[in-house]
């Protein structure tokens, strides 16, 4: 109830899911608890039980978490408000600021705030706008056309556009659409000195878009070299968020699952010029600030994620950056060379062939960094291979695999001919690091009714087998929804007898209220039943069914016995007619599983 009204007062699903957007799961819990990499999902010992082999499962990929020793789970919101004691409120408002988000921007219209939808409305008009500038500005088609050398189709396909330098043309414009100063400060269009004006003024704007293609902020770009800075992003807004933004992902996605690969260039004019010349596959971030989200989303994509950066300090820091967040998710970061003295947008303009063939060669990140270090130092003596060592050995250690790292002080060991034993002490000494401090778990102790929670797994469990198999819901025949203890259990028990041909992959979305609790009966059938064959299927269904439907019975005949005691004659009859029917019941589901002789 509460959250029903907390996000009819804050338009809550989109502050919900955008919380769920920027905060990924296995980071929040792993503030809590001590995570280990299970397959695609991680691990931990319950916080809720006193167990020593870890149940809790958190899955990234679902965003969802479940305890098996407790049955509890749910998403990041129901974590935190288990473990800090909080109402869906205060795990909302903590949430928020972990994620950097002010809760009044997602209030409705009509309140201080301003819907989404009104921002999307005017970034798109706003776009219009300065497409329409741009074909009359003879400064910004010259850029365009003749410097950049873009075609026409190019500059419509990227939606590119020109900022007047008068100082109030967009401002008036959108006033005249019906925006308010409030709508145009939260989109960050406009500024504010001694009157409102244009954020943007005389440069060449670059939409920047989001996944769908819906255009949520602006990065500009001075058309005067003398002029500083040379390029002006949107602010951090409610829509546009530069950590996590991907230029040109829209546009890249279809060829990135065809190539297999993509990457990742500094400018977003570098992003234009290969998508002309045929290489589609290329996006790129705010310069070289490569984030864990940022390869999350990609990650989404493809598993072969190569560099492209200049050879500088910011572009060695970037890569060396991005290993440890790669390795973390399992992604293959690799790094692209080019040819001496060029950036992708000048490869391009001279051969445009020769850049479709080296973004098809890219030397593993680690690789290349060992390969470039080895370069600026002399390895044959102790000082050199010392620096060499203190430069390497952290990007090493930063590695999740410890095979890799294995892989690595072997190769390091014959490269510097030292013994693998005083490079893995070295390593050692490098990590240095004290287990990181987990915060306190505010967990209200109370006891675990062992006999409740078992019937909640017993449920859960044959509810998981349902979902993923339909050849196994004929098991739904005898079943009433007053044998599922939990109200989410009898929803989703309800809509598999309705609707019985529902596919969870295909149609999640219409499982609404119950797509969480979904979404763990899923990763209960993973971790428990993906290795069993039909036949064991089968037969774990009909026992499930068996101990669901006893279960039943046993509460059932307390009820009975208790009628018994101050019934008569007749009630008595009656009673135990009701009480037969009920064994009747048992025998009959025991003997169609194949459970008793």
């Amino acid at each position: 109830m509460a959250n029903i009204l907390i996000c009819s007062i804050l338009d809550g699903m989109d502050v919900r899911d955008e919380v769920k957007n920027r905060l990924s799961i296995e980071d929040v819990i792993g503030r809590y608890l001590e995570l280990k990499k299970s397959g695609r999902n991680f691990k931990a010992l319950s916080p809720f039980t006193k167990e020593k082999t870890p149940s809790f499962i958190v899955s990234p990929e679902k965003q969802i978490w479940h305890d098996f020793s407790s049955g509890k789970g749910g998403d990041v919101f129901s974590f935190v408000m288990e473990v800090e004691g909080l109402d869906f409120r205060g795990a909302l408002e903590l949430l928020a600021r972990q994620a950097g988000i002010d809760l009044e921007d997602y209030e409705k219209p009509g309140r201080p705030g301003v819907s989404k939808s009104r921002l999307y409305e005017l970034y798109e008009l706003a776009t219009k706008f300065y497409q329409v500038q741009f074909k009359a500005n003879n400064l910004a088609t010259d850029y365009v056309f003749k410097k950049r050398q873009f075609s026409k189709e190019t500059a419509l396909t990227f939606k590119l556009g020109y900022s007047p330098n008068t100082g109030d043309a967009l401002t008036l414009f959108l006033k005249s659409k019906g925006f308010s100063e409030k709508e145009m400060k939260l989109a960050g269009v406009v500024t504010m000195s001694y009157r409102l004006s244009d954020m943007f003024r005389g440069r060449l704007m670059i939409p920047l878009a989001d996944n769908q293609g819906r255009v949520i902020g602006f990065t500009a770009r001075t058309l005067e070299e003398e002029i500083n800075p040379k390029y002006i992003n949107t602010p951090q807004t409610v829509l546009y968020d530069k950590s996590r933004h991907v230029y040109g992902l829209h546009l890249a996605k279809e060829a990135i699952r065809v190539k297999g690969y993509v990457v990742v260039v500094e400018g977003n004019l570098d992003v234009i010029s290969s998508h002309q010349a045929g290489v589609c596959q290329v996006v790129a971030t705010a310069g070289t600030a490569l984030t864990e989200q940022h390869l999350k989303a990609l990650g989404l994509l493809t598993k072969d994620i190569r560099l492209c950066f200049d050879a500088d300090k910011a572009g060695l820091a970037a890569t060396e950056r991005s290993i440890p967040l790669a390795s973390k998710q399992n992604l293959n970061i690799s790094v692209i060379t080019l040819p001496t003295g060029k950036d992708p947008d000048e490869l391009i303009k001279t051969d445009k062939e020769l850049w479709s063939k080296v973004v098809e060669k890219s030397e593993y990140a680690v690789d290349w960094l060992i390969n470039y270090y080895k370069s600026s130092v002399d390895l044959k003596s102790a000082p050199g291979k010392r620096r060499f060592t203190d430069l390497i050995l952290p990007i090493i250690f930063s590695l999740s695999d410890p095979v890799e790292r294995d892989h690595y002080v072997n190769l390091l060991s014959s490269l510097l001919e030292v013994s693998p034993n005083a490079l893995t002490q070295k390593l050692m000494s490098v990590k240095g690091d004290k287990p990181k401090t987990k915060l306190p778990l505010n967990i209200i102790s109370e006891p675990v009714d062992v006999h409740s929670v078992e019937k909640i797994k017993v449920l859960d469990n044959f509810l998981s087998l349902m979902l993923a198999r339909k050849s196994l819901r004929n098991q739904l025949d005898v079943l009433k929804k007053e044998m599922f203890i939990t109200e989410t259990s009898r929803q989703l028990f309800e809509m598999l007898i309705d609707k019985p041909d529902l596919n969870v992959n295909k149609d999640l979305n219409a499982f609404k209220d119950l797509i969480d609790y979904v979404k763990i009966e899923v990763l209960l059938f993973e971790e428990i039943y993906s290795g069993l064959n039909k036949a064991e299927l089968n037969y774990e269904a009909s026992r499930l069914k068996a101990k669901l439907v006893e279960n039943y019975i046993k509460t059932q005949k307390a009820i009975l016995t208790n009628e018994l005691k101050s019934a008569d004659s007749a009630s008595t009859r009656k009673l135990l007619e009701e009480a037969k029917k009920l064994d009747n019941l048992l025998n009959q589901v025991l003997v169609e599983g194949g459970l008793n002789a």
